[in-house]
């Protein structure tokens, strides 16, 4: 049997509620973990708080909606995709990561209901069949952090293989590129990958990350097989060296891929909520760009200088844009006055962010 990756080596045990016992998921994972014995709950029991830490895997009955959009804000421009749930968590340990201050435990989950997936994803793109949708699982988990074990990724691009309106993106920061074979048609999935500065990915991306050139291997294989790929620099740090980090990795971003293999790249400055430094504070405490020169934006998260965020995303733009990139490039959750600082262009001059982005996705 397959070894599995180092970053999943940890779990000790796993829990999973009784009505998705016998799911594909759950079958799946008792086949890659069987040294483990499931603790199954019961209907109505909750997972107790004695097991909330993050070695314990979770195949939990989700009942909540599964398609949602992009938890962004109407004060700055968002990108406008749709998130499809697929869990919660993950075991890499990003020091600026988000879900630390998201969620109240480290618990693994994953929804094994698949069929109620299923039926929603269904529900929602036969009723608007004319509609395009750019869909991502990247929000709340990374894409393929579990897929060694869970398989989910490429279950739902089989699923997602009858709906032609419909492009994926899966978005990590580990190489697992097991769900290839399954692909009908590679317009429509987007592999993608998280960019940073390589002192940033070595010191800040911890728990078995893949490291940059990794991840570009990758994304140079998949478009070999005629994948578009998507590079994201979020969170963009600054620290001292920065310019010569992004500089670095927009180089090694073109020692491996041609412009027309890249979909978009995504710009967006590191910003916390107030939880999140408290977060940084207690379990990074080497972490020192939390003690950054930070305002509070409108709305209401903390947010590097304006002068500094944008001289930051004026150098990366202009590396990449030496590199080939231009329509490809997109910051996220920034205003217009930031976007013409940049680009000398708004969203409104590309009409509009989330059609710009909607064609970019569908390679048009």
């Amino acid at each position: 049997m397959k070894t599995l990756p180092t970053y999943l080596q940890g779990i000790s045990r796993v829990v999973v509620d009784a009505a998705v016992a016998d799911s594909p998921v759950a079958q799946r994972v008792r086949q890659k973990l069987p040294h483990l014995t499931a603790e199954v709950l019961a209907e109505g029991e909750a997972l107790s708080s004695g097991l909330a830490r993050e070695d314990i895997l979770y195949l939990k009955r989700y009942r909540g909606r599964f398609l949602r959009h992009c938890p962004g804000t109407s004060h700055y421009r968002c990108c406008g995709y749709q998130i499809v749930h697929i869990g919660e968590n993950c075991p890499l340990r990003c020091s600026y990561c988000i879900l630390q201050a998201y969620f109240q435990d480290r618990v693994l989950k994953v929804w094994a209901n698949q069929d109620d997936l299923w039926r929603e994803l269904d529900q929602a793109f036969s009723a608007n069949p004319d509609r395009r949708y750019r869909v991502g699982t990247g929000e709340f988990t990374d894409s393929l952090v579990l897929e060694a074990l869970t398989g989910y990724s490429r279950d739902l691009i089989e699923f997602l293989g009858s709906y032609p309106q419909v492009c994926l993106e899966l978005k990590s920061k580990v190489v697992d590129l097991s769900w290839m074979d399954v692909v009908r048609d590679p317009s429509r999935v987007l592999p993608a990958w998280s960019m940073n500065a390589p002192a940033i990915a070595d010191h800040e991306e911890q728990g078995e990350c893949a490291s940059l050139e990794e991840r570009l291997a990758a994304a140079r294989t998949c478009a070999r097989e005629g994948f578009r790929v998507c590079l994201h620099f979020d969170p963009m740090i600054h620290f001292s060296g920065w310019q010569e980090g992004y500089a670095r990795t927009a180089e090694m971003i073109f020692d491996h891929l041609r412009p027309e293999e890249i979909a978009y790249v995504s710009m967006g400055s590191f910003r916390h909520m107030p939880d999140l430094k408290r977060c940084i504070i207690e379990n990074f405490p080497g972490s020192g760009y939390i003690h950054g020169e930070f305002i509070t934006g409108i709305d209401g998260k903390q947010r590097l200088l304006r002068p500094l965020r944008v001289e930051q995303f004026r150098f990366l733009a202009d590396a990449l844009r030496r590199g080939g990139l231009d329509r490809q490039l997109y910051l996220c959750m920034e205003s217009d006055e930031v976007w013409q600082a940049v680009f000398g262009r708004t969203p409104a001059d590309l009409g509009g962010l989330y059609r710009h982005l909607m064609a970019q996705a569908f390679g048009e």
